[in-house]
């Protein structure tokens, strides 16, 4: 079983590697995240991938809203940092282990999404030294408590992959209760008012909920985003699971933590849900 846990590979880094340290670093963010209220079911969420320091925050405003909330499973979509290769790969075993402890994989979950199409596999190598899905699970740790997950690393993030991806996810699901997590940061090294532009153009499709005019502009580099398919896939399955809205939660970069404004990151959570209509 040890061999099927994926040890972390940024705790100490990208974060505290003291369990101590770590959760209270996270409380610490979700006391000073604004309180926001959501009518309606929590579906999915987006959040950013950087070391806590610059975006740990900014992923608050997200994970604070589903703070106590019971999950049947979580399912997390990260671009491929390290590795290139084609499709989709799926962990399907074991557990992630972070400072706080092991989160297993839903394995019944992983291998149904696998099923779903043959660019669906498990990679070994894309995930041995990916951070964008382990930077999530602390912060789910502390919101959730214990839950299981399945992680999910995107080699390509063209409009046929994540619309194949999505509907693999949507159809595995079924009628069970699952967060959708799209693992994203926004522009890259661009002057803080010329990231701000950009990244003002991708989030005006978060906020409508719309994956495929987010992939269209990212591909007529209208915007940027370094998760630009999870963010896609996560608005499209939250839709087919019933999500009728989206709220644009925070948005940060780098700037505004380090006060270099000449050459930024962008960073933004994001919530999709299923209202409460009256």
């Amino acid at each position: 079983m040890d061999k099927d846990i994926r040890h972390s590979v940024i705790a100490g880094s990208w974060y505290p590697g003291n369990p101590r340290i770590l959760k209270e670093d996270i409380e610490n963010f979700f006391h000073d995240a604004d309180e926001q209220e959501i009518n309606g079911r929590i579906i999915g969420l987006v959040a950013p991938h950087a070391g806590y320091v610059y975006s740990g925050q900014t992923a608050a405003y997200a994970y604070k809203l589903i703070r106590g909330k019971k999950f049947d499973s979580v399912v997390v979509i990260g671009p491929s940092h390290r590795t290139y290769f084609h499709g989709v790969s799926v962990y399907d075993r074991g557990g992630f282990e972070t400072p706080i402890g092991i989160v297993p994989v839903d394995m019944p979950l992983a291998r149904k999404i696998m099923a779903g199409s043959g660019m669906i596999s498990y990679i070994p190598a894309a995930h041995l030294q990916e951070h964008s899905i382990e930077i999530q699970l602390p912060l789910l740790q502390v919101a959730l408590g214990e839950f299981s997950f399945v992680p999910i690393v995107m080699g390509d993030q063209d409009q046929q992959t994540c619309e194949t991806l999505a509907d693999s996810i949507f159809t595995a699901a079924g009628d069970r209760n699952v967060l959708i997590v799209g693992s994203s940061d926004l522009s890259h090294f661009y002057t803080y008012d010329k990231a701000v532009k950009l990244d003002d153009m991708a989030l005006s499709h978060v906020a409508n909920m719309d994956g495929q005019a987010l992939l269209k502009a990212l591909g007529n580099d209208a915007c940027e985003a370094c998760g630009g398919g999870p963010m896609a896939v996560a608005m499209i399955v939250s839709r087919k699971l019933g999500a009728n809205a989206s709220l644009v939660l925070k948005y940060a970069n780098s700037g505004d933590v380090t006060g270099d404004r000449k050459s930024v990151v962008g960073y933004a959570s994001a919530v999709f849900y299923k209202e409460n209509l009256l």
